[in-house]
C-alpha cells in the first residue's frame, strides 16, 4: 500500500493523530483533554459530512475522512483552536481558488484538492493557539 492509498483510506491520518495525542497526553503542561478532542473530531467530521451530503461533487469523501483526525488534533487544544483551524483551511482554499480563477487557470466548476488546505489550516490553528497561550 503506497502513501496515497493510506491517505485516501483514512487509516493513516487517524492512526497518526491517535499516536501523537497519546504521546502528548502525559507530557507536563499538556492542556488537552480526550473527551474534548473526540468531540472536536466528531463535530468537524459531522460538518464536513453535511457539506458532502449537500453537494457531493463539491466535497469529496476523503475530505470528510480527513476531517475526523484533524478535528481530534484541533479539539485537543480547545474549541477556539478547532474553529480557527477549520476556518483557516477554508480561507486558504478559497484564496487559492480565487487566485486560479483570476489567472484563468481554473473556472468556477474546476475541482481543487482540498486536503492540503485542511492540513495547512489545522497547522495554522495549532500555531495560532500556541501563540495565544504563550
Amino acid at each position: 500500500m503506497n502513501s496515497s492509498q493510506t491517505a485516501s483510506s483514512g487509516r493513516g491520518p487517524v492512526a497518526a493523530a491517535a499516536v501523537l495525542l497519546a504521546v502528548a497526553a502525559p507530557l507536563p503542561g499538556a492542556g488537552g483533554s480526550w473527551p474534548r478532542a473526540l468531540l472536536g473530531g466528531l463535530a468537524l467530521g459531522v460538518c464536513y459530512f453535511t457539506l458532502f451530503l449537500i453537494n457531493p461533487n463539491g466535497m469529496g469523501f476523503g475530505d470528510v475522512k480527513l476531517a475526523l483526525p484533524l478535528g481530534v488534533a484541533l479539539g485537543w487544544y480547545g474549541w477556539p483552536v478547532l474553529f480557527v483551524g477549520a476556518f483557516a483551511g477554508f480561507l486558504l482554499g478559497a484564496l487559492y481558488g480565487i487566485g486560479l480563477i483570476l489567472l484563468r487557470r481554473a473556472g468556477r466548476k474546476s475541482a481543487i484538492p482540498f486536503g492540503p488546505f485542511m492540513i495547512t489550516g489545522a497547522l495554522v490553528g495549532i500555531l495560532l493557539g500556541a501563540l495565544a497561550v504563550a
